[in-house]
C-alpha cells in the first residue's frame, strides 16, 4: 500500500513520538451531542410556539432562555459526569494496586484469564502473563482494560463542558436566526435552516466513521426533525385543545 495513504508514518522515531505523548482523550461526543441537542432543543421550542401560534417576540423569549439554562444545564452534567469518571477510574485504580500488593497470585490468575479470551494458550498464554506481571504498570493498566473496560486516556471535566457548551450555542442558535433578523417567511427559514443544522452535525461526525458523510448527515437531519415534528404536533394540539 503506498504510504500516501497511510494515516500516519510507521518510521520508528514517528512511532516512538506519537506513543510517547499517550492516547489522547475525544471530546468528540460533547460537541457531537451538544450540538444536536442545542439544535432540537431550540427548535423544538420554535416549532411548539409555532404550533401555539405564539409571536415572533414570545419564540425569541422562549427561545434564547432555552439556550442558555438547557446548555448550562447540559454542560454542568457533563462535568460532572466527566468528574466520575475521572474518580471511578482513579478507585478502580487503587483496588487494582491494592489486590496486586495482597493478593498477587489471585490477579495473576485474572491476567491469565484475560489473555485466554484473547486466544492465548498453553506456553504462549504462559509467558504473556509472566511478561506482563513483571511490570507494575503494565500490570495495572492490562487489568483496568481487560477487566473494567476503561483506559488512562482521561477526559479533562472543564473542556468537556466547554465544548458542550460551545456547540450547544452554536447550533441552538440557529432556528433562532430567522425571527432574530425578522426573515420573511421565518417558519419555514428556521426549518430549513435548523435542518442544514442538523445534517451538517452528522456529515461532521462522519470524519470519525467508515460511513460516507452523507448517510451520516442524513440520519441525523431525520433524526432531528423528527423530534421538531414532535414539539411541533405537541404545540399545535395543545392551542387546539386550549383554545
Amino acid at each position: 500500500m503506498p504510504s500516501k495513504r497511510l494515516e500516519h508514518s510507521h518510521r520508528p522515531a514517528d512511532i516512538a513520538s506519537r506513543l510517547a505523548t499517550g492516547p489522547d482523550a475525544s471530546y468528540l461526543r460533547d460537541w457531537i451531542y451538544g450540538g444536536i441537542d442545542g439544535a432540537v432543543t431550540t427548535f423544538a421550542v420554535v416549532a411548539g410556539s409555532l404550533g401555539a401560534d405564539l409571536s415572533s417576540k414570545v419564540i425569541l423569549i422562549l427561545g434564547i432562555a432555552n439556550l442558555l439554562a438547557d446548555g448550562f444545564s447540559m454542560a454542568a452534567a457533563n462535568y460532572s459526569g466527566s468528574k466520575s469518571e475521572n474518580e471511578d477510574y482513579a478507585r478502580l485504580k487503587a483496588v487494582e494496586e491494592k489486590h496486586i500488593s495482597v493478593a498477587p497470585d489471585g490477579e495473576r490468575e485474572e491476567i491469565r484469564q484475560i489473555f485466554l479470551t484473547k486466544g492465548f494458550e498453553g506456553e504462549d498464554l504462559e509467558t504473556m502473563v509472566r511478561l506482563v506481571t513483571s511490570n507494575r504498570a503494565a500490570w495495572i493498566e492490562t487489568m483496568m482494560q481487560g477487566e473494567y473496560g476503561m483506559t488512562d486516556a482521561t477526559r479533562t471535566p472543564m473542556k468537556a463542558a466547554l465544548y458542550t457548551f460551545a456547540a450547544f450555542i452554536v447550533f441552538g442558535s440557529i432556528p433562532l436566526l430567522p425571527f432574530v433578523l425578522d426573515l420573511p417567511a421565518s417558519a419555514i427559514t428556521a426549518t430549513v435552516m435548523t435542518a442544514l443544522a442538523f445534517f451538517t452535525i452528522g456529515s461532521f461526525r462522519a470524519h470519525w466513521s467508515q460511513r460516507h458523510w452523507i448517510s451520516c448527515g442524513l440520519e441525523t437531519m431525520a433524526i432531528g426533525m423528527l423530534a421538531a415534528g414532535i414539539a411541533f404536533a405537541a404545540g399545535h394540539g395543545l392551542q387546539t385543545l386550549l383554545g
